[in-house]
């Protein structure tokens, strides 16, 4: 079905944007299955390489719906799997037939492992010298850290991003998602269809190293920006987007909840200061130091006066950039997620119908579309080894030797 469509289970007529382009993913978790769902979403034909009998080692992480991991079933829609033994002389003989009618190998590998697999690079644009190979690591193909192992938070902490994530107090604070590792899906996936673009123009494939500490320090230009210019490391205290100001903030309600004000222009502050009665805040605004604190505990007792919902209520008509801080059943029935269509039903032959989330681009000709659920472990290896011209037979062999 299209991901856009109005209804469930209406096929819009339309064309895919990738459709024609061949990716073996080899890739295990969170950045690199992220990077090619989002390729797949747009018409890619994605394979997933996985290890007989193991697979992607997110299938079996908790939480599961009836069978299958709902991390898995996340990340893996638009998908085809086959199970191959990359370490046997068979399975990469099978792996190199297959490059040899793709676009682009993704790996998530630490660096160097696929040049001992004997399937690096420069084996594989022997085979196909259109080949684009995307290699996305911690720290890089190269470097002093590029054999370390590493998760997201040690990721960030090289990159800046975690020391510039503090508290008021100055304590460092874990984000709520993996920024790092999201990032360096959609880096991988920009670069990939970039190297698709170079490759129209020069008929050449080429190698892709995404480091995911690379792609997160990107993240931070603006502050880097101002850093290179006055030479101040960014503090909670000192930045203006880190909660110094009482117009960009937090604020608790009378409730519990909490509402997020970015009224960082002065119509929006203005704004917002007339509509709760306080207009003799307005000239303080930029207040600093112990003036601004003051200016900030005013605006919390007002917060506290009403609910959440009273306070979304309050100002749903007016233009000061106060919205509500969404829990994740508010933020799925909150109007404009809904609206966006931000949430799919798929169909799954084990889980039955199963919601995902949307691919966020909204294309006029091309829309994303979901062709394929999330494959059970080496379901297409059959069908993908006889489009080689493997037979019944020599597919019966593969099995009883494990390569498959």
């Amino acid at each position: 079905m299209d991901l856009s469509d109005d209804k469930k289970g209406e096929l819009k007529m339309s064309f895919d944007a990738l459709s024609g382009i061949r990716v073996l993913d080899l890739s295990r978790l969170l950045p690199g299955p992220y990077c090619s769902m989002m390729l797949g979403d747009l018409g890619a034909e994605i394979i997933k390489v996985e290890e007989p009998g193991r697979g992607d080692y997110i299938r079996y992480y908790l939480p599961k719906l009836k069978a299958e991991s709902a991390f898995f079933l996340a990340l893996n829609r638009n998908k085809r799997s086959m199970t191959l033994n990359l370490k046997s002389e068979r399975g990469k003989k099978i792996f190199i037939d297959l490059v040899k009618n793709v676009d682009v190998v993704l790996e998530s590998f630490r660096p160097g492992v696929m040049e001992k697999l004997g399937i690096g690079y420069k084996k594989l644009q022997k085979s196909n010298p259109k080949i684009i190979v995307c290699s996305i690591s911690g720290y890089g193909q190269d470097g002093p850290y590029a054999e370390k192992a590493g998760h997201d938070i040690n990721y960030l902490s090289i990159a800046g991003i975690t020391g510039l994530t503090k508290t008021k107090d100055g304590k460092p604070v874990i984000p709520g998602i993996q920024i790092a590792d999201i990032g360096g899906g959609m880096m991988a996936a920009y670069c990939i269809l970039a190297a698709i673009i170079d490759r129209e123009k020069t008929g050449k494939g080429q190698y892709i190293d995404i480091s995911m500490t690379d792609a997160a320090m990107t993240w931070s230009t603006m502050y880097l920006g101002k850093y290179f210019a006055d030479g101040k490391i960014p503090k909670p205290s000192s930045e203006l987007l880190t909660g110094q100001f009482a117009c960009y903030n937090i604020y608790k309600t009378k409730d519990g909840g909490y509402m997020s004000l970015g009224a960082l222009e002065p119509q929006f502050w203005s704004a917002f200061c007339k509509a709760i009665g306080m207009e003799d805040m307005i000239p303080r605004q930029m207040d600093e130091g112990e003036k601004a604190e003051k200016l900030i505990s005013e605006v919390k007792k007002v917060f506290l006066e009403h609910t959440k919902d009273e306070w979304i209520e309050l100002l749903k008509d007016v233009d000061c950039c106060c919205e509500p801080v969404n829990s994740f059943d508010e933020m799925l029935s909150d109007p404009q997620i809904i609206h966006r269509k931000m949430i799919c039903e798929i169909e799954h032959p084990k889980e039955g119908t199963i919601r995902q989330v949307n691919f966020p681009g909204k294309f006029s000709a091309t829309p994303a579309r979901v062709r394929l659920s999330p494959p059970a472990l080496g379901q297409h290896t059959e069908e993908i080894l006889k489009k080689l011209g493997e037979t019944n037979k020599e597919i019966a062999d593969l099995r009883k030797e494990k390569v498959i």
